[in-house]
């Protein structure tokens, strides 16, 4: 395996959905260095979609980056509409990073699918 390069300035992408939150730190490039979930955190089932599990997945993953990578400025993507969504923001504020950039990229359609025909009683 290659040495561990350090990266300072980052980015991190969370995708909060209604049932797991995931996150994922890359470096300026976009190739992922960290990853971590509420799953591989160890919480299963409904307890996965909640606040605390985002938050405790943000830890283990934030925790990671700067011990191995030195991550110190990170700009932030959330995608996504799950509970885990501003708890994950705290989260990586309450670590001590520096964040540059806040930007929610959840893919909002323009027009959507075809809608279902008319009902004819």
């Amino acid at each position: 395996m290659a040495a561990k390069k350090s990266i300072t300035a980052g980015k991190i992408y969370i995708s909060a959905s209604f049932n797991n939150t995931l996150v994922t730190v890359t470096d300026e490039k976009g190739a992922a260095i960290v990853w971590g979930s509420s799953g591989a955190s160890g919480f299963k089932g409904t307890r996965k979609a909640t606040p605390f599990a985002a938050t405790t997945a943000v830890e283990k993953v934030i925790k990671k980056a700067k011990d191995d990578y030195g991550l110190s400025e990170v700009e932030i993507y959330v995608k996504g509409p799950g509970p885990g969504r501003d708890a994950a923001l705290r989260a990586i504020r309450a670590q001590g990073i520096k964040i540059s950039l806040i930007a929610d990229i959840t893919p909002i359609p323009h027009n959507g699918p075809r809608p279902k025909k008319k009902r004819r009683v």
